[in-house]
């Protein structure tokens, strides 16, 4: 058996599709597959297979898995965008008599035709906002001018058209809220600890908390 045929290790499989390359403090690893336009990536980002991004900056630790398509956001530190998202899906002009896009990439159709800046620089201004350590679960699906709150849970197949609190995990479609992850004390705690601002050397030294104390118990050590 060769090594392109071995069978992947569990870790392997939910992992993004770059996982074989070493993360960089130097900036994203994209797999050579992906579309990548006017973005931005801080250090130990990564972007998996056929992803397509788009007017969007990658803040620290961020990564999407395959086929993600994520435009005019800010992805937050630790962000965690599983498979087949869509984030910041752009709209058509559904008020106007034609919503098709010969209204506005109307040089496709017509010599003499521009297209239309005002349009696409509107499309640019919506903003999508993804908070430090938010799961967007697979095939889910965040609106523009969404923000999520740290730590948030979206669950896979969920259509996010309204603001997510802090550690709030909302499922469904349109999404609606299910829980909390912690209680309200451990949830303060936690936003003013702020552990997804510490510097690369500190997350090391605490590696091994991160792993095997729960958040309670991660929080009484870390003097939060």
């Amino acid at each position: 058996m060769n090594a392109r045929s071995q069978p992947l290790e569990k870790t392997d499989r939910e992992a993004p599709a770059t996982r074989g390359a070493r993360l960089s403090p130097e900036g994203a690893v994209i797999h050579p597959t992906a579309q990548v336009v006017n973005s931005r990536f801080e250090a130990w980002t990564e972007v998996g297979e056929g992803a397509r991004i788009l007017n969007t900056t990658f803040e620290a630790y961020a990564y999407c898995d395959r086929f993600a398509d994520i435009a005019n956001t800010t992805v937050g530190r630790f962000a965690n965008i599983a498979a087949m998202t869509r984030i910041g899906p752009t709209d058509h002009p559904y008020t106007h008599a034609a919503q098709h896009h010969f209204l506005y990439r109307s040089s496709y159709y017509w010599d003499d035709a521009e297209d239309d800046p005002a349009f696409f620089a509107a499309r640019a201004a919506r903003r999508t906002t993804l908070g430090p350590d938010c799961w967007i679960g697979h095939g889910a699906i965040i609106k523009p001018e969404v923000t999520l709150g740290a730590g948030a849970v979206v669950a896979a197949g969920a259509v996010v058209t309204r603001d997510v609190a802090p550690f709030m995990i909302v499922a469904g479609c349109p999404a609606r809220p299910l829980r909390a992850r912690f209680a309200p004390g451990v949830i303060d705690r936690l936003l003013a600890l702020a552990w997804w601002d510490w510097p690369h050397d500190r997350l090391r030294a605490a590696l091994e908390d991160f792993r095997r104390l729960k958040a309670e118990a991660f929080l009484e050590k870390h003097h939060a």
